[in-house]
């Protein structure tokens, strides 16, 4: 992925980014479909969203119970496994569901913050997992802000 960054001022920034046919057609459905006037205003909520989801899970401290719903393409389920077992005696339970061509796992998580911290920048950086959402449930001992 090419990105290239314009300062026009004090006005917003420009990045460039080059994706493939099939992303752009998939993207410019989702825009249609979400009502979004344009792809930047798309692409600017779902950044927002990705900093909002990370820069949340940054301010925990502590001990932290939290719930991970993980979606991923099922011809990958093993390597998705394996990437999860390092993450083994921080999971208290685990519910397993196939899709169509995808599983979800759903993950009841107790551990220390950097340690959620880690498994969430794990698996949003692990190519073959289309989403993670979370919820927390619980945190406390030292916070980290």
């Amino acid at each position: 992925m090419l990105i290239k960054l314009l300062t026009l001022g004090d006005a917003l920034d420009i990045l460039s980014i080059s994706i493939d046919d099939e992303t752009k057609r998939r993207l410019d459905g989702i825009q249609r479909r979400l009502g979004f006037r344009s792809r930047s205003k798309l692409l600017r909520n779902a950044i927002q969203g990705l900093m909002k989801d990370y820069e949340a899970l940054e301010g925990l401290g502590g001990v932290v119970e939290a719930v991970f719903v993980v979606s991923y393409k099922e011809s990958e389920k093993n390597h998705v496994s394996n990437t999860l077992h390092k993450f083994k005696e921080d999971v208290l339970s685990e519910l397993h569901q196939h899709g169509r061509g995808s599983c979800i796992d759903v993950l009841n998580i107790r551990a220390p913050a950097k340690r959620v911290q880690s498994m969430f920048v794990t698996l949003k950086r692990n190519k073959c997992v289309y989403s993670v959402v979370y919820s927390i449930i619980s945190a406390w001992g030292k916070s980290s802000g």
